[in-house]
């Protein structure tokens, strides 16, 4: 291998791709929060919860423009398959959580 060309895949080789163990289990989120600047998007995966006062950022993805394209047209052909098999996901079109929320109030 040269010095110009340091570690690229070879079309056609298979890589290898290691999945730690704390990570497998995966982390849960029911939000995302999306910003952008001309060099990067940032994805910000919140989880909120019922009768907690803060919702928290589980996780922080930063992609170049390319690579959110890449993931835009990743999910929509696995949202596509998903509904050939499954049939369609139904979604509300107003998001019935406002930011502010705080949860359920408690009732005596």
């Amino acid at each position: 291998m040269s010095i110009n060309q340091p570690n690229k895949p070879k079309k056609g080789k298979p890589i290898e791709i290691e999945l730690k163990e704390d990570e497998a289990t995966g982390t849960y989120s029911n939000l995302v929060m999306i910003t952008h600047s001309p060099s990067e998007f940032v994805f910000d995966f919140i989880a909120m919860m019922p009768a907690v006062k803060k919702a928290k950022v589980m996780k922080r993805l930063i992609l170049t423009p390319d690579h959110a394209k890449r993931l835009a047209n990743a999910l929509n052909e696995n949202i596509r398959k998903y509904e050939a098999e499954h049939g369609p996901i139904t979604i509300k079109e107003k998001f019935d959580i406002p930011f502010n929320y705080r949860g359920p109030k408690p009732e005596a």
